[in-house]
């Protein structure tokens, strides 16, 4: 990066962490410090529910999601926007009613204290290790494009989200993510317009969606079903419904964003907000992925998008002659595509022999990738290589103009930042709250527990530092299926949640030995098939669900609610 991209990168760092402590200010009770005082509009609730979502990893890795599967990945939130009306109409106004700071807070009101601890624990085991791997990932991805160790970015972003996190609380992240969404779609805008100039003199934008489709990078709807896909209309439709229901019901880093709302319409506000602008703006994402593809098709990149893992298979004997081929079917790549652009410009007859040679040559570029990708493989002991993260970070350095490098690399640090303030957030008020006040020290003033929130929040942002800077490595599987994490957990959480809601003959004990069923479940099924993690959901919460009902059986007129 040049002078001008390191001065913008710092002055929006600055600029976001002060405005977060700036917005804070006041947080001088539990309620100010861990629910905003219940004060926030809709729209900043729903901008940091978006943003918590929008982390380091999706805004890097779905653009790269895009660049080599097109943009079926979209499919994974069909089922978002009904999981948000849904909860709109249940969690939302029974978590007001409640008066509660946790969501696990109300299972004990609905069923008893040894379920309330065992779901809190159940999170903070979840949310914890997401938090060190959502910090590890990005970190990985920008010390290629900054040239530092990741594990100094990762002690960086722990040290500026803890700052404004501790000192304001949830009143400070929600503001911060406002203005950090602002800038991630500014950032998103600028990086299109930049990549659809740099396309070609003689390839319109139009010749660019052509070529996108014929390659099969426009392809957002697969009706298919297949329980090992896990981009399809049904896992996203079914799997992803659950999963959203889960995640915005369920998991205290959501539950807490519309918590903190003036009114029950405010926070159903925020949720129907990202049940509106979710999906565009995935496609959006995706989209850039695309053109960065089409704009690969007329300009040389590398076949390795890892500079460090690249530059090791070079030293290799192997990676000369495949290099060589890679550079022969990019030239032959290249010309087909300007033969097929031409083709369906003319109208003429040929565009359909000019169609097959285009995805003739494009299946030997891949192939000719796949085997370079193989020698790194190879370099690892066999472990699978994926450098779909780093292609986005490559367009990023190779093509956009000085200063708006360093504006999108900030933007993708605040991103990092902005997911992990929220989970250390929530780690540290379900702590207290569900753990610390409920079964060790009570009855002691409101300040002693505004402190103790204060230093649970630094004590698991410095534990999210320690496991990303030192721990993480050994959870490379896990960093590329980040999502599987929270799958692993949240079918367990929704059911006794759905428990907790509708079935009001279970109780306590039915509900307890319910969620431990399902997280059984979950595991074996992870452990013994190939259904794609979506399913997970559907599987735990259906066992906790009929588990809990089945032991409820022993007691009269057991049953949900119509």
């Amino acid at each position: 990066m040049r002078t001008v991209d390191w001065t913008v990168m710092f002055l929006w760092l600055v600029s976001l962490v002060s405005f977060g402590m700036y917005r804070g200010r006041g947080s001088s009770t539990t309620s100010k410090y861990l629910l905003a005082g219940k004060t926030m509009p809709w729209y900043a609730m729903g901008l940091s529910i978006l943003a918590t979502q929008a982390s380091a990893i999706t805004f890097i890795s779905t653009t790269g999601q895009g660049f080599v599967d097109g943009m079926r990945f979209v499919q994974f939130y069909f089922g978002l926007p009904i999981a948000m009306v849904l909860l709109s109409a249940t969690a939302v106004p029974i978590f007001h009613r409640a008066k509660v700071f946790t969501a696990y807070e109300y299972l004990e009101q609905r069923f008893d204290a040894k379920t309330r601890a065992l779901v809190g624990l159940i999170f903070l085991i979840q949310r914890g290790l997401a938090a060190g791997i959502g910090l590890y990932a990005p970190a990985v991805a920008l010390a290629s494009v900054l040239g530092w160790s990741d594990r100094l970015i990762t002690v960086l972003i722990g040290v500026l989200v803890i700052t404004y996190t501790a000192s304001g609380g949830i009143k400070a992240l929600t503001w911060a993510d406002v203005q950090q969404m602002a800038m991630i779609f500014i950032a998103l805008i600028l990086s299109l317009i930049v990549v659809v100039h740099a396309l070609p003199a003689n390839i319109s934008f139009l010749d660019a969606l052509h070529l996108a489709g014929a390659a099969g990078r426009l392809n957002i709807v697969d009706l298919h079903l297949d329980l090992s896909d896990r981009y399809n209309l049904w896992s996203g439709l079914i799997g992803g419904g659950f999963l959203a229901l889960a995640y915005f019901g369920c998991d205290q880093s959501q539950v807490q964003r519309y918590l903190t709302g003036k009114s029950i319409a405010q926070s159903r506000l925020s949720l129907l907000f990202n049940a509106t602008v979710k999906i565009p703006m995935q496609l959006f994402i995706l989209f850039i992925g695309v053109m960065v593809f089409v704009l690969s098709l007329f300009t040389p990149g590398p076949m390795i998008f890892q500079p460090a893992e690249a530059a090791r298979a070079a030293q290799t004997s192997a990676w000369k002659p495949v290099e060589q081929q890679f550079r022969q079917t990019f030239e032959r790549r290249r010309d087909a595509a300007q033969q097929l652009a031409a083709s369906i410009r003319s109208g003429g007859t040929q565009k359909t022999a000019s169609l097959a040679a285009f995805r003739s040559a494009e299946s030997d570029y891949r192939k000719a990738r796949e085997r370079g990708l193989d020698i790194v493989q190879t370099l690892h002991g066999g472990e699978r290589f994926d450098d779909t993260n780093y292609i986005f970070l490559s367009f990023v350095r190779e093509y956009l103009p000085a200063g708006l490098v360093g504006l999108v690399i900030g933007v993708i640090f605040s991103a990092s930042m902005g997911s992990t303030s929220g989970e250390i957030n929530s780690l540290a008020t379900v702590s207290v709250v569900d753990i610390y006040r409920r079964f060790f020290v009570r009855g002691r003033s409101d300040r002693h527990y505004l402190t103790a929130s204060r230093l649970l929040t630094v004590f698991w942002g410095a534990y999210a530092v320690a496991f990303a800077a030192w721990g993480a490595r050994g959870f490379g599987a896990l960093i590329v299926r980040v999502n599987i994490v929270g799958s692993l957990f949240y079918g367990g959480l929704l059911g006794v949640f759905v428990l907790a809601f509708f079935c009001k003959k279970v109780g306590g004990t039915a509900a307890f030995w319910g969620v431990l069923a399902g997280e059984a479940a979950i595991f074996s099924v992870a452990r013994f098939t190939d259904i794609s993690f979506l399913w997970y959901n559907v599987v735990g919460c259906i066992v906790v669900v009929a588990v809990a009902l089945a032991i409820s059986k022993t007691q009269p007129a057991a049953g949900c609610a119509e």
